[in-house]
């Protein structure tokens, strides 16, 4: 049945230009879409409108007759993608057993709270008062405006290239879970009501990412005979098509450009190792991380050997 607490809340966020979407009930997992890109057949309807598969940070809304129509049915939880809404939310966590103690770097801080103060203290910076929830597992999420100048910030993970242990962040290509829902059965609920202070620039000097590597194109060995130009045109058109993707549709264009080199590749115009020497470096130099762009191409390739287009098949379509 549906919750009208949880509808409320929907609305609510997005009253504040907080653009919301479906997650499931009592869980942190978006409600829609039910499958990924590399799994997307365009029967959702959402998928098709757009021609594209679509995320769960594209659906998100601020619109609503979309949320009541949405939050009418389920008793969905409420997430809020951060990118869209123009967030900047940093996520303190707790310890969650007797055993998850900090690392040495970090030795005498008991949770995601004391790393934030030690890091304030060592870049002369504040933690500023701001919008505050309270997370179901008893951590904290701090809202901050991100910044309107300088690059998009992205998502960071505690010690794993984030800011410390227990600190994740998450702004454009991240949601957080919002005041309202619950998650097994544990409630997140506002702790401070203000609106949402400036990120403070000692945090977004932290989280501003390294410069993109400038791309630069890989030497494959081409076709010697006639097909060679008709695969060096296929190549340019989905570097092309890569390059040219807006944020949050870059590792679906991935997909896409890997699928199609694929299928060359599964025909013998080009090898896999071709494929990914064209397509990796054009990728990380529009910001896609190193392990996303690994895991997206061999997906891509998978797929693409189901149906190989050979140098015969080429030269008749060109013909």
């Amino acid at each position: 049945m549906p919750d009208p607490g949880l509808l409320a809340a929907a609305l609510a966020h997005a009253a504040r230009e907080w653009h919301v979407f479906p997650l499931r009930p009592d869980d942190k997992r978006p409600a829609f879409p039910d499958h990924t890109a590399d799994t997307c057949t365009g029967h959702d309807p959402r998928c098709r409108a757009a021609g594209r598969h679509l995320g769960w940070e594209p659906r998100a809304t601020t619109d609503p007759d979309r949320i009541r129509r949405a939050w009418s049915t389920r008793p969905y939880g409420v997430g809020i993608a951060c990118g869209p809404s123009g967030l900047a939310v940093v996520d303190l966590d707790v310890p969650k057993t007797t055993d998850d103690t900090p690392p040495a770097a970090w030795a005498g801080a008991r949770d995601g709270l004391d790393v934030l103060t030690a890091l304030a203290g060592r870049h002369g910076g504040s933690i500023d008062t701001t919008y505050t929830v309270t997370t179901g597992r008893g951590g904290s999420h701090l809202y901050y405006r991100h910044p309107t100048a300088g690059p998009e910030l992205r998502n960071s993970t505690g010690d794993r290239g984030g800011l410390g242990w227990k600190v994740d962040t998450r702004a454009h290509g991240g949601y957080v879970v919002a005041a309202g829902s619950t998650v097994a059965g544990r409630p997140y609920a506002v702790a401070l009501d203000c609106d949402p202070a400036p990120l403070p620039a000692w945090l977004a000097g932290l989280l501003t990412p390294a410069p993109r590597p400038a791309y630069r194109p890989a030497p494959v060995a081409l076709p010697a005979d006639r097909h060679g130009p008709y695969v060096a045109a296929a190549i340019r058109r989905q570097v092309a098509h890569l390059t040219a993707a807006p944020d949050g549709q870059r590792n679906h264009a991935l997909f896409a450009s890997a699928v199609a080199l694929g299928q060359l590749a599964a025909g013998g115009a080009l090898t896999d190792d071709d494929v990914t020497a064209v397509l990796e470096p054009a990728a990380l130099s529009i910001g896609l991380r190193p392990a996303e762009v690994a895991r997206t191409i061999a997906s891509g390739l998978r797929t693409g050997v189901r149906n190989p287009r050979t140098l015969t098949n080429l030269g008749k379509a060109a013909a």
